[in-house]
């Protein structure tokens, strides 16, 4: 069954609540979504065109995209960054002391949802 449509539907919905997070003032947790959005949304245009989506790196998944369509080199930049937040926003003994919570700031939360609107929309173009 091919379920591309649900993956993107979850990757606007991630985006959505990064987006939440960043106005409610959990710049981890806005960063994590965003990097929750960017990966699904990837996932989403491989699975439509029957691809392996394996994993949680969006630089990588990008590069398996890569095989069959134009990715421009600046995305892959963005995607290097968003996968810094998959584990490290989570987890308090990712970073060298404290918590995830005091760790990020407004302007890196910011900066993710950014990266993660561009990769979305670069998706969509690629799913219709």
């Amino acid at each position: 069954m091919e379920r591309s449509a649900d993956w993107f539907y979850q990757a606007e919905g991630d985006l959505e609540h990064a987006r939440n997070d960043l106005q409610d003032g959990f710049y981890d947790w806005a960063c994590f979504s965003a990097q929750q959005a960017g990966e699904k949304a990837v996932k989403a245009v491989l699975k439509k065109t029957g691809r392996e989506a394996w994993g949680h790196s969006i630089a990588d998944l990008l590069d398996v995209l890569a095989e069959q369509f134009s990715v421009p080199g600046d995305l892959r930049d963005i995607a290097l960054e968003l996968d810094k937040g998959y584990i490290s926003t989570r987890y308090p003994d990712a970073l060298p002391n404290g918590a995830p919570r005091a760790r990020y700031t407004r302007a890196e939360a910011e900066r993710f949802i950014s990266h993660a609107e561009r990769i979305v929309e670069f998706c969509k173009g690629l799913l219709t």
